[in-house]
Formats: structure tokens, sequence, C-alpha cells
């Protein structure tokens, strides 16, 4: 029963991070290999992985560009430094999974992604707003 708990708040932070996400100015969401990721300007900013997480696998890949943020998404239970890659560009997988970061904070990453990709006028859009 637990683990039913656990995957719903999965899914839920999933949820809430994913609308969020989209809300963000010219966010689009596409499935190349089966798995979700949102862009901006046709390039990602956050990858939200399978809906069903693969056998508990479910995690997010976001771009974080400040030092004490990237350092702190590292320092959670499994997260790790993206693959392919990836990681040396700063992007860090994180695993949602019960104990993952509320929702707010995977917010917050997704944002700090978002501006680290998005062209200068749409991050200008987001800050008017």
């Amino acid at each position: 029963m637990n683990g039913m708990v656990g995957q719903r708040s999965v899914q839920r932070t999933r949820a809430v991070l994913r609308e969020f996400a989209l809300g963000l100015p010219g966010a689009v969401e596409e499935f190349p290999w089966g798995e979700g990721v949102i862009k901006v300007n046709k390039k990602i900013f956050v990858f939200l992985g399978a809906e069903d997480g693969h056998g508990g696998s479910a995690a997010v890949t976001v771009k974080l560009r400040d030092e004490t943020t990237h350092a702190h998404a590292l320092s959670l239970p499994g997260a790790r430094p993206a693959g392919y890659g990836l990681g040396r560009a700063g992007w860090v997988r994180v695993p949602l999974a019960p104990g993952a970061p509320p929702a707010e904070l995977l917010c917050d990453w997704a944002e700090e992604s978002y501006r680290a990709v998005a062209p200068a006028r749409l991050v200008a859009e987001l800050d008017a707003a």
C-alpha cells in the first residue's frame, strides 16, 4: 500500500512540474524517445522522462547553472549528472521517488533551466509577468 501512495505522490509532483513548465512563455511539450520533454525555442529545458517512470525510475532532468543550486541538486539521494555528456553542461538528473524534493523546488529549478536556454525576449516576458 505504501508503494501506491508513493507512486501517486511521484505522479502528482511530475504533473505539477509539467504544468508549471508548460506555463512558461513559449514552452511546448514533445515526446522524442517516448519520453516527455519541455522545450522553448526548440531547446529542451526539462526532461520529464516517461510518465509511468519505467518501473520506479521516474526522474526529471534540468540544467542548473548556479553553482550552489547545482551542488544542492547533486547532493540529493540518487541525483547524478545527466548522461550523454549533458552533465558537463550543468544538467542534473533528479529521481522522483518518495523523499524527492518538493514540487515547488523542482519548479524553481525548471525556471532556472528555462532561463539558461530561452531567448532573452522570452525571459524578459517572464520577468514582466
